[in-house]
């Protein structure tokens, strides 16, 4: 009747971030979420685990307390309730930017006591950054396209060196790390996602990286890379019983070790929402980057009580919606579910874990690169053409790469900065935020109020005067286009 008349129902109205697909769409597409971020949300408990001085079993229920609070958290920000939750396509899991300093913790409390410490820690830090949620989202006046921009660059560059590490193996004390098998392995996997992503149309080419992480895995079977250990003593049911390790334990210095690494965290959020809100056409504003923040810490404090660690907005999954171009946000809520389900049976996360690192790599590097190439896309609308905002992204690119290209850059200063300064986008956004204000905003006449204050002051430049409006017609479009 709509296409009769001429008019739009409200079905066809409905944004892609709110739109549903049908129910076996919804979970292979959510299944290929879970299959990307699978490893960034096991890998943490798998170092922490040891440190803390547990066993393999020990370590396996923490691993699936991770999966367990992760799908919760990705619940609270894909769906929401009140003013908690983004409701953007994000998966949420353990944040890496808390693994220092819980290693830290753990030597120096010991094996006994470490983990209560480190859930009273992530408690705290949890609640606070829930009180500060709405305070920080202010901060997003201070990211426009030449900030936001090279933000979600280093997302994607930072992330290549985590899929760089997977297609050599993973495990840096293993024999066979970086081997002719496992790189080959990798590159198989990278070319059939390419070759896929190329020949494939509609909803298959959608799942190109589930597909090819199948195939990949189907390959490397013969090639004796894929370890079945894991499946083979894995439980049907394994529920992380609340406080398994003890009740929460609160000291001082590891509470605010923790409370920086939320800083940072939230830091890294809110840089990612506005990367994925640009991608899915629908961009995140004070109030959604708010609710975002909330569900993040919220989730972070309610994981504790689960045995798990702090909750943050995973990056990679970012790739992986540019790609597909599938936006719905409860696709990834069909991922939290999964999650979930994962971290209450063992044996399905175990036959997620069958998939080998440098397969996984493969596909990874696709993924990461596509976060770094929506960056260069959003960089096309900040007034680059103005020598100033190529300066800003110069620099802000040139030391958020040093924890990359050197990481023992920072080797000699105190550990409790190295929690800011060992990751990369922390650091080129820190550096992108001040150079901003400082060459586009500070000093100059009426920058509280024109142009200038959205970050794109090539507007208000007289000698371009003849083209006012290209740097804000590209942000419309990027934000319109459903290629973004």
């Amino acid at each position: 009747m709509a296409a009769i008349t001429g008019q739009t129902s409200k079905e066809d109205r409905k944004h892609p971030v709110d739109a549903t697909l049908p129910p076996f769409k919804m979970f292979t597409s959510g299944l290929q979420h879970v299959a990307a971020s699978y490893a960034g949300v096991v890998a943490p408990p798998m170092i922490v685990g040891p440190a803390c001085g547990l066993g393999p079993t020990e370590t396996a229920f923490l691993m699936g307390a991770s999966l367990f609070t992760a799908g919760i958290a990705t619940l609270l920000q894909t769906l929401g309730f009140w003013k908690v939750g983004a409701k953007l396509p994000f998966v949420n899991g353990v944040s890496f930017a808390g693994v220092t300093p819980m290693v830290a913790i753990a030597k120096e409390h010991g094996a006994r006591d470490a983990l209560p410490v480190i859930f009273g820690a992530v408690l705290v830090a949890g609640v606070l950054g829930f009180l500060l949620a709405p305070y920080f989202s202010r901060l997003v006046r201070f990211f426009p396209p030449v900030v936001t921009g090279t933000v979600i660059t280093l997302i994607g560059v930072s992330l290549l060196p985590v899929a760089f590490r997977w297609s050599q193996g993973g495990n840096e004390q293993a024999a066979d790390y970086g081997s002719l098998t496992n790189i080959a392995m990798a590159a198989v996997t990278f070319l059939i996602v390419l070759v896929l992503r190329r020949v494939l149309r509609g909803f298959l080419q959608q799942i190109a990286i589930l597909l090819g992480l199948v195939a990949g895995t189907l390959i490397a079977i013969p090639v004796g890379i894929t370890d079945f250990s894991a499946l083979t003593k894995a439980g049907l049911i394994g529920f992380p019983a609340p406080f398994h390790f003890g009740a929460p334990q609160f000291d001082v210095a590891a509470i605010v070790s923790m409370c920086i690494v939320m800083l940072v965290c939230m830091t890294e959020s809110t840089a990612d929402m506005l990367a994925l809100g640009r991608i899915v056409g629908r961009p995140a504003d004070e109030r959604t980057i708010a609710g975002g923040l909330r569900a993040d810490t919220l989730g972070s404090a309610l994981s504790p009580l689960f045995n798990g660690f702090a909750n943050s907005a995973f990056a990679q999954n970012i790739g992986l919606v540019a790609m597909t171009r599938v936006r719905s946000r409860f696709v990834v809520a069909t991922s939290g579910v999964i999650l979930i389900v994962l971290g209450l049976c063992p044996v399905a996360a175990s036959v997620i874990s069958l998939v080998p690192l440098p397969v996984l790599g493969g596909a990874g590097i696709v993924l990461f690169g596509s976060v770094a190439a929506s960056g260069v896309q959003t960089l096309a609308g900040a007034a680059m053409e103005k020598g100033d905002n190529a300066l800003i992204v110069a620099a802000a690119v040139g030391v958020g790469l040093i924890p990359i290209a050197a990481p023992e850059f920072y080797h000699a200063f105190p550990k409790d900065l190295l929690v800011v300064l060992d990751s990369g986008i922390s650091t080129g956004c820190l550096v992108a935020i001040v150079l901003n204000l400082a060459f586009n905003h500070l000093g100059k006449k009426g920058a509280a109020d024109g142009p200038e204050a959205d970050g794109d002051p090539a507007e208000a430049v007289p000698e371009i005067s003849r083209q006012p409006a290209r740097g804000r017609l590209d942000d419309d479009e990027a934000a319109a286009s459903p290629a973004h």
